[in-house]
Order: structure tokens, then sequence, then C-alpha cells
């Protein structure tokens, strides 16, 4: 614990010396949401070629950054219909303080000091300092069939983000929730002992849960090409919905992010400290220090000609911290192997390939642990040893060309015992949330998304998801589903002849259509219906359930359950 809490206050030092020294101006960081990226991300699908103002492979990308493409856009032939140019109004208007084209001010500003930007409730702007303020709200409402409680849930709260001397950059947003979830989110949260994407919860209400959230982050940039963070929040690898090397499902974690990017190549480093694990008491969360482990990643990504990008990643997940895995250029397997550490390592690669206007594949391979002859079957097949995640995908912008109607499809898998280990505290989860696919491991999935933009303030949402994958009958068993259980211990298999769904098979199948309507800038009336069935070889018939719901939003993502 020690050792983690010198290198964040090294890494500071070396920050503040820095400061004197930073250059030109820069933005925080947008929040990553699927809606939101999705509206400037399939601009460069169409334009068939890679972005050239930031790589989309990680995220989340920089406001100042952002507005340069968007800057960039507002006069590109891909900017078609009243939907695109509402698109790129409403994109330059949230990042206003960045782009060259004109962002109107509000044409009756509430009491002449309110809202004089319609993304603002208040904001101030100088060269020497830029703050903007605005209020956060989330009122849901639904019903549930075959649910004795209706699920709803409202959160409340505060975003802020600005910028001082136009060097230093800062984002936080903190909000306090009461929530009933739907039967399935419910039952993530009795398995884990974890609320999806949160970290310490309290009941409510005997079926509910009270947590609060807190995000927030400060950049510096150093040269022109070198950016660094250090925040409190969730990255996101890769092009999918889903991500094998980093999603955005986790809890929310303390980390240093370095950034590097030099003619075709963009170097990320990131430096984590992630809850192991956390102590209960009547099977609730309790006050005091949990174990704490430190995650390091680096990524390397590579334009290769004008429409391939192409990234590699390395991980390594240890109990405890050290300074040889803080070298932002070192092959972590080989800083393992030298030091005779069970440190959990993985290796891992996406791509992304825009090979004509308007259509994308992307993909991910992710290494968690490899034997050459048992991998090719020569020594026998299927071993436990082996244990990966692929993923593959398709991207179609303006459908059979009909604008603003986009299809994306994607298949993922990962092999039983992928991101378990048999050290403690060295899966690859924090605070009981898996770091990568909701499901875990020990699985199939395919996911259909169709994105429907009909009127400049109102997008659809359909969203059709089948999975197979193996269930443990107990909390003793280990088929190999489970990233929180070592892999080591209870498991039923020999070394050879594991196959994804082993255990008890199910076979879920979940529907939801979505739709938004903007009725002010930020503010969202959504709706929205699921349908979910699960069979299972213990259940004597299917569980089927349908979910309607309403909501207001303000300054929100919008929470999506699809696991």
């Amino acid at each position: 614990m020690q050792h983690n809490f010198s290198f964040m206050k090294a890494w500071g030092l070396v920050l503040l010396l820095f400061t004197p020294f930073l250059a030109s101006a820069q933005g925080s960081y947008v929040p990553f949401d699927r809606d939101y990226y999705h509206r400037f991300e399939r601009y460069e699908i169409l334009q068939g070629g890679n972005n050239p103002f930031f790589m989309t492979g990680f995220k989340p990308v920089r406001r100042d950054i952002l507005a340069k493409y968007l800057d960039s856009l507002s006069t590109s032939p891909v900017i078609k219909s009243r939907s695109d140019r509402y698109n790129i109004e409403y994109l330059s208007q949230d990042n206003w303080e960045f782009v060259t084209q004109e962002t109107p001010e509000s044409k009756k500003p509430l009491f002449n000091t309110l809202y004089r930007r319609p993304g603002d409730f208040a904001h101030y702007y100088s060269d020497e300092f830029d703050i903007h303020l605005s209020p956060v709200f989330y009122l849901n409402g639904g019903f549930e069939s075959d649910n004795d409680q209706n699920p709803n849930r409202l959160t409340r709260g505060v975003v802020v983000r600005g910028a001082i001397d136009r060097k230093v950059s800062f984002y936080t947003q903190f909000t306090s929730s009461e929530a009933f979830f739907p039967s399935w989110v419910k039952d993530f949260a009795e398995y884990n002992g974890a609320v999806p994407g949160e970290a310490f919860w309290k009941e409510y209400q005997t079926d509910g849960y009270s947590y609060f959230s807190a995000q927030g982050h400060v950049n510096f940039h150093f040269t022109k090409n070198i950016q660094a963070q250090i925040g409190h929040d969730r990255n996101f690898i890769g092009e999918g919905y889903r991500s094998f090397l980093l999603s955005d499902f986790s809890t929310p974690y303390m980390f240093v992010k370095l950034n590097t990017k030099v003619w075709k190549f963009q170097l990320t480093n990131l430096w984590t400290q992630m809850t192991a694990d956390v102590f209960y008491d009547r099977g609730r969360p309790t006050d005091g220090r949990y174990p704490q482990k430190w995650f390091s990643m680096h990524r390397l990504g590579l334009d290769v000609g004008k429409k391939l990008n192409i990234g590699f990643f390395e991980s390594v997940m240890t109990d405890q911290a050290n300074f040889n895995y803080f070298n932002p250029i070192i092959f972590f397997r080989w800083v393992e192997q030298s030091l005779g550490t069970p440190d959990k390592v993985m290796l891992g690669t996406d791509a992304k390939w825009n090979f004509y206007p308007g259509m994308q594949l992307y993909g991910q391979f992710a290494l968690d642990e490899f034997v050459f002859n048992e991998f090719f079957g020569i020594d026998g097949k299927n071993s436990k040893r082996n244990k990966y995640g692929v993923q593959a995908g398709f991207k179609y912008i303006d459908m059979f060309k009909i604008s603003n109607l986009d299809l994306q499809l994607e298949f993922n898998a990962a092999r039983p015992y992928t991101f378990q280990e048999k050290q403690d505290f060295q899966s690859y989860s924090n605070w009981r949330n898996p770091l990568t696919h909701p499901r875990g491991a020990n699985f199939r999935e395919f996911l259909s998304v169709i994105r429907y933009q009909p009127l400049p303030r109102l997008n659809m949402t359909l969203l059709a998801m089948y999975q197979l994958y193996g269930a443990d009958p107990d909390a003793e068993t280990n088929w190999g589903g489970d990233v929180l259980k070592n892999r080591l211990v209870g498991s039923p298999t020999g070394l050879f002849d594991n196959v994804i769904g082993q255990g008890i098979e199910n076979q879920l199948v979940q529907a939801n259509l979505n739709a938004s309507y903007m009725l002010k800038h930020n503010f969202f009336i959504d709706g929205g219906f699921t349908y979910r069935r699960r069979t299972a070889e213990d259940l004597d018939s299917p569980a089927s359930s349908n979910y309607i719901q309403l909501a207001l939003r303000w300054n929100f993502v919008r929470p999506d359950y699809n696991f």
C-alpha cells in the first residue's frame, strides 16, 4: 500500500514541476457515452478513412481535439441531412469554447446570468480561468412483469469542468442515487455483491440500493505531443459495443494516464489502483479499508495507410505495487518472468478497417494464457491453460443509403477460465465487477444494434442480444465463467476438454427498444421497452420478463442493462 502512495506522490511532483512549461490550450475529456460518441464516430466511417485528429481505439477523447474534428466536419460532404447538421451544431455547442465555428448564445438567459449558453447552467470564461457548471438529474420509473417491486431510480448531482491558464484542464461529476433495479440487474448485484459500475452501496428500503458516485480528472499538456491525466474514472479500448481489453462496465478507479501521439503512432500508458475485494457484513459492504491491487497497461496504436488502424495491448495485474511496471515502454511479460512473480499478464490486439465509405470492420483478441502444443491440439484439445477472448464486428453507416440509419453487428466469445487467476487479488476485475465483458467468460454472444435518427432531436436504438453461457450450480463449483473465482479451486474438469457453455448451459435472448428526444440541450425524455427470455438446464420452463420504462435525463448518460 505504501509503495502505491509513494508512486502517486512521485507522479504528482513530476506534474507540478512541469506545469510552468505546459503549452497550448487544452480541454477536459468527454465522458464516454455510446450515444454521444456515435454521433461523431459515424462520420469517420462515412469518410472512409482514419480520423486525422485522434484515434478512436482508446476512449475517452479530449474536448479540444474533438473540436478540431468538428470544425473539419462543418464543411465536409458527409454532412448531408438535417440530423447531420443538428449533430454538428449540438456537439459544437457542447464544446463551444474550443470550436472556431459560430455557436450562438441563448436568446433568453435566465435572470440574464444563468444559461447564457444552452449547455451551461453557469459559466465564466477568460484566458486565465474557464469554468462550466451544470446540474445532473435522472428520474426513471417503469414496470416489469413478475417483479413485485417496480424498477425506478432517482439520481441528482453536479458536473463541473474548466481550465486554468488554458493549460491545465479539469472535470468532475458527483451524484447520489437511490434505485430499484430490474430483476436481472438485482440478481447480478446479489451474486457479485456489487452494483454494476458502482462502488460502495447501502441497502435502501430492503430491496433497493443507495450509492454515491464520483468521477474526475486533471489534465496536463507537457509538449505538443505528450499529455498526462490524473483521474478517477473509467476507460474503454476498442470500437465495439463490448471490449475484451478494458471496458466501461467496471467501477471507476484511480489512475495516471500518459498519452503520446507522434506521426501515425499513439502510445497510451495507464497505471491504476483498484479494489481487489470487499468485506461484507450481513450481505452489505462494511466501512473500512479494502484490499487493493495495481493494474498497469499500455496500448500502441498505429495507422497503417489511410483506412486501417491496429492497436497492440499489454497489461499486468498484481497484488503488490512494483516499480518495474511503471516503465512506459517495457514488456510486462519480460519483467514478470525476470522477477519470478506470479502476476497476471495479458496480451491483446485490436483493429479497425474503414474499407469502404460507410462501412467498417473491427475486432479484438485478448490472450490470457497460452501453451503452444495445447493451443493447436498437439497434446490435447481445449486446454484449460489456453484462455482468450475474441471479438469481430461490422458497422454500416447510412444503411441502404437511408440517412442516419446505422447498423452494428458484433460477435464476442471468451473461453472458460479467461480473466480468472490462481493467485488472490489478481483476477481481471475491480470492486467485484469484471473489467471487460459483464458476462465474464465461458460464453458466446451475438449483438445487433440499429440506430436511427429520423428527426434531428429524436434518436432510436434497437438492440438484440443472444448469449450462450455456462453457469455454476453453487458458490463452490467453478466452470470458468465467474472471473472472481480462483481458477484452480472448485473446477470439475481436467486440463483438457473445456468448452464454452460447460456447466449449467444457459441461453439468453434480450431485445431493447429505446427512444430519446432532446427537449433542450442535454435534457432528454427517454422511453424504453425490454424483452428478456432465458432458458437453462436447471429451469423447468423459460424465465421471461417484459420491462417498460420512462425517464427524464439531464446531463446524464442513459443506463443500459444489456447483460
